[in-house]
């Protein structure tokens, strides 16, 4: 298990500007709206300044209209963020979905990129190839990888199967630890940072079913928590908005 500080590396000034630009609606701030609110989280004006002009220079940002909106890798990012957080779950039966490698020619790059693909898709590896995961998820779609085969299966242990697929239990230590940093009293800097923590550990989220977690299982606990520090972050934007066109 890992510990708080391994959870949540200090952010960078850009990774505050980014974390503010992902959770503002539209992603499209003025240069003076993002060192206004850098200020809140300790970043000063010259930093902030600093890194929105290495993050325009590496492309991270573009300028439109006279304020900064995130590039289209971030923008993707961001919709498929939202997309993960909004995992519709269906009612269980057992039935399990299978996948297993068949295209044994690939090289690395794109062995590694599969494993990624498979991984977000919230299916975990049993052996070299074969992946699975319960068939509990509405939008699951495996048609997409020519390079599976995909069955359906009902296991024999349906619950110890997962738990040897997911180390469950440290999955939900680790939440706690995020989510009591994240709704106890803290600087504003440590709720940026465990918010951003939380959306990273919220994608590895095996969404199981209800059957099959365990007890008291903080996912959307954490998922709410987000939600709310969205909220809050989305309200300090328009407020600190407000102030520069009064």
């Amino acid at each position: 298990m890992r510990t708080l500080d391994e959870l949540m590396p200090a952010l960078s000034a850009r990774s505050v500007a980014l974390s503010l630009m992902l959770g503002s609606r539209p992603p499209k701030l003025t240069a003076r709206d993002l060192v206004s609110l850098g200020s809140l989280f300790g970043v000063t004006s010259s930093t902030m300044r600093v890194a929105l002009s290495r993050m325009t220079a590496a492309g991270d940002l573009v300028t439109e209209d006279g304020a900064y909106v995130l590039a289209d890798h971030h923008l993707e990012r961001q919709a498929s963020t939202d997309r993960q957080a909004g995992t519709r779950r269906r009612p269980y039966d057992g039935m399990w979905r299978m996948a297993v490698v068949t295209d044994r020619g690939r090289n690395a790059e794109t062995r590694a990129a599969l494993r990624e693909s498979l991984t977000w898709a919230r299916l975990a590896e049993l052996r070299e190839g074969v992946w699975l995961r319960p068939d509990n998820l509405a939008d699951l779609n495996l048609s997409e990888f020519t390079e599976l085969e995909t069955f359906e299966t009902i296991p024999e242990d349906d619950r110890n199967l997962s738990r040897r697929l997911w180390d469950l239990d440290v999955w939900a230590a680790e939440a706690r630890l995020l989510l009591e940093t994240l709704t106890s009293p803290r600087e504003p800097i440590e709720h940026l940072t465990a918010a951003a923590a939380s959306v990273r550990h919220l994608r590895s989220d095996p969404a199981l079913p209800d059957e099959l977690l365990p007890e008291r299982w903080p996912g959307n606990e954490l998922r709410w928590a987000c939600e709310d520090f969205r909220t809050e972050l989305t309200a300090t934007h328009l407020s600190v908005c407000r102030q520069h066109t009064d």
